[in-house]
């Protein structure tokens, strides 16, 4: 994945993380409340938006310094991490499907992989 489109993906994560969360503090919250699942949702938008936070650091460092091409391993990890921890947790909470939450934690193992191979990375500044 190119410093570019890692930028570009986190501008457009961020966009959806603010609209999701906000949509969810305005528009969904009773409902949410009712099924006792607001802070589950929060829970979802807090790690998408930490993580395209991080994904933006990631497409600046490997703009300056495009050798570091396990970057683009770490940013697959994490957007990984994104679809699969917190969009779990979003469908859980919109639908009640409960048994998506067997697949939450395979996100958060991509999260943590994601972070291990920034650390392995990190090793070659």
């Amino acid at each position: 994945m190119t410093a570019k489109i890692i930028i570009q993906l986190a501008a457009l994560l961020g966009a959806l993380s603010v609209g999701i969360g906000a949509f969810a503090a305005h528009g969904l919250r009773k409902s949410l409340e009712a099924a006792g699942r607001f802070e589950t949702f929060e829970t979802a938008v807090r790690y998408q938006f930490f993580h395209t936070l991080a994904l933006l650091g990631i497409g600046l460092l490997l703009l300056m310094r495009p050798e570091l091409k396990s970057l683009g391993t770490v940013a697959w990890l994490w957007l990984g991490g994104i679809l699969v921890f917190s969009g779990s947790l979003y469908v859980l909470c919109l639908t009640g499907i409960t048994k998506l939450g067997a697949v939450t934690p395979i996100g958060g193992v991509l999260f943590i992989a994601g972070w291990i191979m920034l650390l392995l990375a990190a090793r070659q500044l």
